[in-house]
C-alpha cells in the first residue's frame, strides 16, 4: 500500500516540480526584460546600499527600524542552509559538473524576480506597536491587489513551511553531521543535540525581530567568511586543476561532453532545481525580511535582496561546488551523495580536519537558517493576527518542531515542504506579475533621482495612483534620512 510520503512525492511533487522551474525561469526573463536587466546593470548599487545605515530621527528613536544589512542577513540566514552543502553535492552527483553552470545562470535570471518582490514588500509594509516594520507577499496581495483570501492561504503555507517543516529538517541535518563527526548515533545523543538547539533558538526568537537581526548579523558573516576562506585554500592547493574544473563545468553544461548518468538534461534540471530551491527567488520568502529595513526608497532594499540571491548561489553554493569538483571524482548518477560527498572532497584537499570543519560550518548554516526561517514565518503569523498569545504559542510549536527534527521521521516532512514551497511559488507569481508595473515605476523614480545626483527618497505622493500605501508620506524615519546629496 502506498504511504503518505510516496503519494505526496510521486503523485503531487513530481508533477509540481516539473512545472515550477519553467514558471520561475519565464518570470525571471520577463522581469529582466521589463527592468532592463536591473540585476546586472545596478550591481554596484547593491553593494552601496547593503552597507547603508537606517534613517534615524532623534525625536523618534524607536522608529528607526533595522538596517538594510540586518534585513539582508535575515534573508541570507533563511536562504543559506544545509542545502548549500548537501544540496549542491546532490546536484553534482546526479547532474555532473554542468549542473553548476545552470545553477549560476538561474541565479542571475532569478535576481530580477527577487528585485521585484522585495521592492513591492517595502512599498506595502506596515508597523507593529513596538515600531517594527512588517511586510511581504501577504501584505502586497492584500493592499496592492485586494486578494485577501489568497493572501491568507499564502501566509498559512509559509508559516507551516518555514516555521515547522524546514526547521525540523535543519535540526536533523545538525544531528546527522555531528553524529558523523563524533561517531555517535544513539537516541540519547540526538535528544541532547535537539534540546540544545531548541534552547538556543528559544533564547533568540522570544527576543523579537531586533534580537533575530542582531544574531543573524553576527552568524551569517562569520559562517560565510569561514567557509569562503576554506574554499580559497582548496582553490590554492589545487590551482593547477582550476582551468580543467571550469572547462568541465562549461562543456558538460552545454552537452559538449557527457559522463555516465549525467546528460545535458540531467545537468540542466539538477542545476535549475538546486539554484531555485537555494536562492528562493520568486518563492515569496525573502520579501518578508526585505520589508523590515528602514530605507529611504523601496528600490534600495530590492537591490539589496538581489545581492542576497548572488551571495547564496554564486558565492556559498559555488564554494561547495569547487570543493567537490577539485576533490575525488564522484560517481555521477550511480548514487546520490549529500554532505558526505562534500566532506570527503574537503578532507582529500586539506586533510582529515576538513570533515570536522564542515560539521562546524553545517551547524552554523543550519542554526542561522532556523532563526531566519522562524522570522519569515513570524511575519506571516503577525499578518494573520496581532495577538501576542497566538504569537507566543506559535513560537512554542516552532521550538517543538526544532526538537522533533532531531529524532523524527524526516522524509515525510521533506515531501510536505516541497509541496508547500511549490504552492508558494505559484501564489507569489500570480501576485507579482500584475504588480510588476508598480515596481517598474518605483525603479524609474529611483533612477531619475539618481540622474539628478540625489540620494533617492520616495514619498507616496510621487505616485498618487498607488493605493493603500501606509507609510512613505515623508514623516516616517524611512523617508527622513535620504534628503542629502548622493555620495558616490
Amino acid at each position: 500500500m502506498e504511504t503518505a510520503e510516496q503519494f505526496i512525492t510521486a503523485t503531487i511533487n513530481d508533477n509540481l516540480w516539473m512545472v515550477v522551474p519553467w514558471v520561475l525561469i519565464l518570470a525571471g526573463v520577463y522581469f529582466g526584460v521589463r527592468t532592463i536587466v536591473v540585476q546586472l546593470r545596478m550591481l554596484p548599487d547593491m553593494f552601496r546600499y547593503v552597507a547603508e545605515k537606517p534613517a534615524t530621527d532623534d525625536r523618534d528613536s524607536h522608529d528607526d527600524g533595522i538596517s538594510a544589512f540586518k534585513a539582508f542577513t535575515i534573508s541570507a540566514a533563511s536562504r543559506v542552509g544545509t542545502g548549500n552543502v548537501a544540496g549542491v553535492a546532490v546536484a553534482i552527483s546526479m547532474g555532473g559538473p554542468g549542473a553548476v553552470f545552470w545553477m549560476w545562470l538561474i541565479a542571475i535570471i532569478g535576481g530580477a524576480t527577487a528585485f521585484i518582490e522585495s521592492t513591492l514588500a517595502q512599498l506595502w509594509k506596515t508597523k507593529d506597536e513596538d515600531g517594527n516594520y512588517h511586510g511581504g507577499p501577504a501584505y502586497y496581495m492584500t493592499r496592492g491587489l485586494g486578494w485577501k483570501p489568497l493572501a491568507v492561504f499564502f501566509a498559512i503555507a509559509l508559516s507551516i513551511t518555514y516555521g515547522f517543516v524546514y526547521n525540523a529538517i535543519q535540526t536533523n541535518s545538525i544531528v546527522e553531521s555531528m553524529g558523523q563527526s563524533f561517531h555517535a548515533d544513539s537516541t540519547t545523543f540526538k535528544l541532547i543535540i535537539g534540546a540544545a538547539v531548541a534552547l538556543l533558538t528559544g533564547a533568540i526568537i522570544f527576543g523579537g525581530v531586533t534580537r533575530i537581526a542582531s544574531a543573524t548579523q553576527i552568524i551569517v558573516p562569520f559562517m560565510a567568511g569561514a567557509y569562503i576562506i576554506v574554499g580559497v585554500i582548496v582553490l590554492a592547493l589545487n590551482i593547477t586543476e582550476i582551468p580543467r574544473m571550469f572547462s568541465d563545468i562549461v562543456t558538460h553544461a552545454l552537452g559538449l561532453r557527457e559522463i555516465a548518468g549525467a546528460t545535458l538534461g540531467a545537468a540542466f534540471m539538477n542545476g535549475v532545481r538546486r539554484g531555485l530551491f537555494s536562492n528562493e527567488a520568486g518563492m515569496g520568502s525573502a520579501p518578508n525580511a526585505a520589508a523590515t529595513a528602514t530605507v529611504s526608497h523601496p528600490v534600495k532594499q530590492g537591490l539589496v535582496q538581489t545581492l542576497g540571491v548572488y551571495f547564496d548561489t554564486l558565492v556559498v553554493c559555488s564554494i561547495t561546488a569547487f570543493i567537490i569538483l577539485l576533490g575525488p571524482t564522484p560517481k555521477y548518477g550511480e548514487e546520490i551523495q549529500g554532505a558526505s560527498l562534500t566532506q570527503a572532497a574537503l578532507s582529500d584537499s586539506v586533510g582529515a580536519w576538513g570533515t570536522h570543519f564542515l560539521t562546524f560550518i553545517l551547524f552554523f548554516l543550519a542554526f542561522s537558517s532556523i532563526i531566519g526561517n522562524y522570522y519569515l514565518a513570524q511575519a506571516n503569523i503577525q499578518y494573520l493576527t496581532e495577538s501576542k498569545t497566538v504569537l507566543n504559542l506559535f513560537r512554542a510549536v516552532v521550538l517543538g518542531f526544532v526538537f522533533f527534527g532531531a529524532v523524527g521521521s524526516i522524509p515525510l516532512v521533506w515531501a510536505l515542504g516541497d509541496t508547500f514551497a511549490a504552492l508558494m511559488v505559484f501564489i507569489n507569481l500570480v501576485a507579482i506579475v500584475p504588480l510588476g508595473g508598480v515596481a517598474i515605476k518605483l525603479l524609474k523614480n529611483f533612477t531619475e533621482q539618481r540622474a539628478q545626483g540625489k540620494d533617492p527618497v520616495f514619498h507616496r505622493d510621487m505616485l498618487p495612483e498607488l493605493k493603500n500605501v501606509e507609510f512613505w508620506d515623508g514623516t516616517d524615519a524611512a523617508t527622513r534620512g535620504g534628503q542629502q546629496n548622493l555620495i558616490v
